[in-house]
């Protein structure tokens, strides 16, 4: 990819990819493939991606420099620091370093360099480690990480859900993990990735159970 070509990196757009849409590319890594999804440069600067490694495969050592943002959505990721099954979050602060690799094969939603200068917080939480709470309505609500106006959490939606209408300030970035997340803009089916901007409102609900990451208040206005 051109080192120029900056991808999806207007914030006051929608952004969305559909898994029908997505194509694996492969990276400089062996067995390592990814789907960009927002891209400052080539292999540097903001980056937000899915990353799929073939069993047995590694990445080289490497440092983050603005912090690395890792939810496992398949398989088990691992690092010389643990093991990471499918619904592990972790955070690698700035500065942090590690070798990551699979045995059996992972994929992976990861953002690279989109740390706030003062969030220096390591974070691992694997699934058994998730703490479920009562949302609004039904939906429950598993807290992985905040800081400032920013967080992100787990949500599970019940079969028939039907969320209010509301509006995000600082934006929404959603990946859908299971079922299909649905508002009037349109249908996202498990593997869908969808970015909507600061004050961006939408109605969202579900016919079946559905389980999504997201991340909001990142995008307010610079």
């Amino acid at each position: 990819m051109n080192e120029n070509i900056l991808l999806n990196m207007d914030f006051a757009r929608t952004a969305c990819l559909l898994p029908d849409n997505q194509k694996w590319v492969k990276s400089p890594a062996d067995g390592v493939s990814r789907i960009p999804l927002e891209r400052e440069a080539a292999e540097s600067g903001h980056t937000t991606s899915f990353v799929k490694f073939e069993p047995g495969s590694f990445f080289p050592a490497h440092k983050h420099p603005q912090g690395e943002e890792i939810y496992v959505l398949e398989g088990v990721f691992s690092d010389e620091n643990g093991d990471y099954p499918a619904g592990s979050y972790i955070r690698n602060p700035p500065g942090s370093r590690h070798k990551p690799f699979t045995k059996e094969g992972c994929t992976l939603f990861v953002k690279l360099d989109q740390f706030q200068q003062d969030d220096s917080s390591h974070i691992v939480i694997r699934p058994d480690e998730q703490n479920w709470r009562a949302g609004i309505g039904n939906l429950k609500v598993s807290p992985l990480h905040a800081h400032n106006s920013e967080s992100t959490a787990l949500v599970w939606w019940p079969e028939g859900e039907v969320f209010q209408p509301h509006a995000h300030h600082g934006g929404e970035e959603v990946v859908v993990i299971k079922g299909k997340f649905i508002d009037e803009h349109g249908e996202y089916p498990a593997g869908s990735w969808i970015r909507s901007p600061h004050m961006s409102k939408h109605f969202p609900h579900v016919r079946d159970e559905t389980l999504i990451l997201v991340k909001v208040g990142h995008l307010l206005p610079s």
